[in-house]
């Protein structure tokens, strides 16, 4: 485990089989369309990336980057869009990936602006749910895991662009982000 972790809160391996999982929960319900998966960066990337690998359907995807945490710990509750898609998703099916769902308050944000542009169809896939953290309410089609309100990292999510890369979930020492 990295030094800055107290604890191995996923392990890759129960990381890699909760993801095929949700591949095949996926493919069962989108069999017959195509599907086109919308990941947040940057942090549900590696997510998207191991999960359209375990998806049978024809799936494209693209990305969004949206802020509401900066370089804090705790999200601002302001958010922004940082860059848009680069498709049309009218007439799609759309599946927002998220790596963590605290707030909803940026899913929300970013459902409602997706809904205007007329989808087939949008749902939502989250590797990590913090359901204890809800300030408004989120519904959540797919739900890797539910997970205590400990502050995470690991597999694509950071603190301070760091830790994006351990292939497990840890939670990080708070003296690493009470510092900042």
């Amino acid at each position: 485990m990295h030094p800055d972790g107290e604890r191995i809160l996923l392990s890759e391996e129960t990381i890699r089989a909760r993801v095929a999982e949700l591949g095949a929960e996926i493919s069962r319900d989108y069999a017959g369309k195509e599907l086109l998966a919308v990941s947040i960066l940057k942090g549900a990337a590696i997510f998207l990336a191991d999960l359209v690998r375990c998806i049978t359907v024809p799936a494209f995807f693209d990305f969004v980057a949206i802020s509401s945490y900066g370089s804090s710990a705790k999200s601002s509750g302001a958010v922004r869009i940082l860059k848009d898609l680069d498709c049309n998703i009218g007439g799609r099916h759309v599946l927002i990936v998220e790596d963590i769902v605290d707030s909803g308050l940026t899913l929300n944000y970013l459902a409602d602006s997706l809904n205007f542009r007329d989808p087939a169809s949008l749902r939502i896939c989250t590797l990590l749910d913090k359901p204890s953290r809800r300030e408004v309410p989120v519904n959540i089609h797919y739900n890797g895991f539910v997970i205590p309100d400990e502050f995470v990292v690991g597999y694509g999510l950071d603190y301070n662009e760091r830790y994006r890369n351990l292939p497990y979930i840890m939670t990080l020492r708070p003296q690493i982000y009470e510092e900042a």
